[in-house]
């Protein structure tokens, strides 16, 4: 069996192939890790709010929702939360 010059660009194809489909596939699974992150971030977060607002008589509701809104928007979105809260309770 010979290797010749079109063994050797099918084998690279093919690795470039393997390499462009595992990119693809990565790319989602950084984007899910970084929401659990954030996610976490934020419930961390509005769990501090709720704890030190509860003297005050102030709290957040914790629920996907509110977590997801921390978690996506970071600092803004608790201050989000908070000026929600204000104006609708």
């Amino acid at each position: 069996m010979s290797f010749d010059l079109n063994m050797l660009f099918a084998i690279l194809l093919v690795i470039f192939l393997i390499w462009i489909i595992g990119k693809i596939l990565l790319k989602p699974l950084k984007l899910v890790v970084k929401l659990l992150y954030n996610s976490l971030i934020g419930l961390i977060l509005l769990l501090v709010i709720n704890f030190l607002g509860a003297y005050i008589g102030f709290t957040i509701a914790i629920n996907i929702v509110t977590v997801l809104v921390a978690g996506f928007l970071g600092i803004p979105g608790i201050i989000l939360l908070l000026i929600l809260q204000f104006i609708l309770v």
